[in-house]
């Protein structure tokens, strides 16, 4: 996995990416950390079960990591490139520094 690499994206980046429609927002939290706080508009493939293959079609879009803090975004992009897909991208920081910027959130997963 020496050769694969995961770019950092600040909330900002990634909230006006999902706005203008050029990045999927996938959060590899777990269901039970979901339901306390999600990302709007992300779609939810558990970094503890996760399969690159259970990503939704991103439909032209680029493919953004996100989790709690950064770490396990990391994790699910560096799977994914070993996967074979190009999906090198992951929210710095994670919802810790989304909430920190002051964007939306949603309750109830």
């Amino acid at each position: 996995m020496a050769d694969h690499q995961v770019h950092d994206l600040t909330p900002e980046e990634v909230s006006k990416g999902m706005t203008e429609g050029r990045y999927l927002l996938v959060d590899v939290r777990e269901p039970n950390e979901v339901a306390v706080v999600a990302y709007p508009g992300a779609v939810v493939v558990p970094l503890s079960t996760f399969d690159p293959r259970d990503i939704p079609d991103p439909k032209g879009k680029e493919v953004v990591f996100a989790c709690r803090s950064g770490k396990r975004s990391v994790t699910a992009s560096l799977a994914a490139q070993a996967g074979g897909l190009a999906y090198d991208k992951h929210l710095a920081g994670g919802m810790l520094a989304w909430q920190a910027a002051g964007l939306p959130t949603r309750t109830g997963g």
